[in-house]
């Protein structure tokens, strides 16, 4: 790791120009894809002092921002109606505009195919709508997870097709989102920000944008670099998440609970770490970011087993979720086939609007298939949009939750633990509950008609 005291090297005259813009806020930040990730950093930037011009293809987001409005749940509209009153903040699908930024923060989509491997058509349009227009003196920085290579191998290249060379007429770096939509203990500005350049002037650049924005960089020595560090975060979570959802099946099978054995294990002061199961993964990292290091590690004939293993646990867990539902309501004399299951939560984690790879959607999906009908509530999703996956659940609306709506389900299942939903109405009143997050146990509520899953 490179301390930010090391980065001191005498830059080319274009980039001490626009690090004298960075240091002194004097800059226009362009933002391209004001979603979860790029909404709050824009906001973060205007708030810093910059000027922001924020690039969207969604003229709904795009429009709405102009009129101060926020289209995330978590993200109050206040501080954004003050950025636009204060004209630090200004949103536009117009790509045309993409020349007026001194520094271009990529925040696009990077998810997988249905073959789980890389789909990288976000990040390659994105760069050729950037093409036209990049001029010298720009700093341009992709946020975006991927694998190690891809701001080098991807993204400069279609750069440099203008005949613009990286390190000399613009610079190129890799900064990864580290957003946890919801998290009320850390945002963007209170978050470290990891930054790997190509070429010691970029990196240089981009660390002392970042420091305009965040508490704290942590400049390394290659973009590579930067790009790996976001996989292992991400595929540390999702090896130890694997591991408590297959130490769960285990358990289960022998009359143990997982979760008071894991809030008895982290009481150890030091050699543990409590994570904790789940019915899937989801959101737009855990899910996808290990099988981006598997895809890239096959180049170098290498096969990350642990990783791949890892996968195989997290994503037969929709399916063993729902072999706890059937055997359920099987066991409480209804046939499950004909019978309606109300699915509790449908974004990937509680107290949010988010979702993106939710475990929600594949349990719908699961259920209906074994012939029983599938509602859903979720205080923070009134119907369900399209996605890429599931697109026979598009359009279905949030069920209100009501001890008479209650006793139309055969099952209740908890997906998604959000803090707004009064859990004891809904032990009171189902005929079956079944727990995937601990939620009844938390609030204190035992009744014989919960079964955890």
């Amino acid at each position: 790791m490179i301390s930010n005291q090391a980065i001191q090297l005498k830059l080319t005259i274009i980039a001490e120009e626009l690090l004298e813009r960075f240091q002194s806020r004097d800059a226009t930040v362009g933002i391209i894809g004001l979603g979860y990730v790029g909404l709050p950093l824009a906001l973060t930037a205007a708030q810093a002092g910059f000027s922001v011009l924020g690039f969207d293809i969604n003229r709904s987001y795009v429009d709405r921002l102009n009129r101060g409005e926020s289209y995330i749940k978590h993200i109050p509209s206040a501080p954004i109606a003050s950025a636009v009153d204060r004209r630090h903040l200004e949103a536009t699908n117009d790509f045309s505009r993409l020349g007026e930024p001194d520094a271009i923060l990529i925040c696009v989509p990077t998810p997988l195919t249905r073959h789980r491997e890389p789909d990288l058509s976000y990040v390659k349009d994105t760069a050729r709508a950037i093409a036209p227009y990049l001029r010298r003196g720009q700093l341009v920085v992709l946020e975006s997870t991927t694998y190690p290579g891809t701001t080098d191998e991807v993204l400069k290249p279609i750069l440099e097709s203008t005949g613009l060379k990286s390190g000399k007429d613009f610079f190129l770096a890799y900064s990864p989102e580290r957003e946890d939509p919801g998290n009320a203990s850390f945002g963007t500005s209170t978050i470290p920000k990891v930054v790997g350049g190509d070429g010691p002037e970029a990196l240089a650049l981009a660390n002392a944008l970042y420091r305009q924005l965040v508490v704290e960089t942590v400049p390394v020595s290659t973009a590579a670099t930067a790009e790996a560090v976001k996989l292992t975060e991400n595929i540390f979570r999702a090896v130890n998440i694997a591991l408590v959802n297959e130490l769960k099946v285990v358990y289960a099978a022998m009359g143990i609970d997982i979760w008071e054995v894991i809030d008895a294990a982290k009481t150890k002061p030091f050699g543990f770490m409590p994570f904790y199961p789940g019915p899937g993964l989801g959101g737009h990292c855990i899910p996808i970011d290990p099988f981006y290091l598997t895809w890239k590690a096959r180049e170098y004939d290498i096969t990350t087993r642990f990783i791949e293993l890892a996968g195989q646990v997290n994503t037969h867990m929709p399916y063993y979720v729902v072999e706890r539902l059937v055997e359920a309501v099987d066991r409480s004399g209804r046939p499950f086939s004909g019978s309606q299951v109300l699915v509790l939560g449908a974004a990937y984690k509680k107290n949010v609007d988010d979702m993106r790879e939710s475990p929600s959607l594949k349990l719908m999906e699961l259920i209906e298939a074994r012939g029983a009908r599938a509602d859903y509530h979720d205080p923070h999703i009134p119907e369900l949009p399209p996605t890429r996956q599931h697109g026979a659940l598009t359009g279905r609306l949030s069920v209100p939750i009501t001890p008479e709506t209650l006793r139309r389900y055969d099952a209740v299942l908890i997906a998604t633990d959000h803090d707004d939903v009064d859990y004891r109405l809904i032990v009171d009143h189902a005929k079956l509950v079944v727990d995937t997050r601990n939620v009844c146990a938390k609030a204190g509520i035992v009744d014989a008609r919960i079964i955890k899953a």
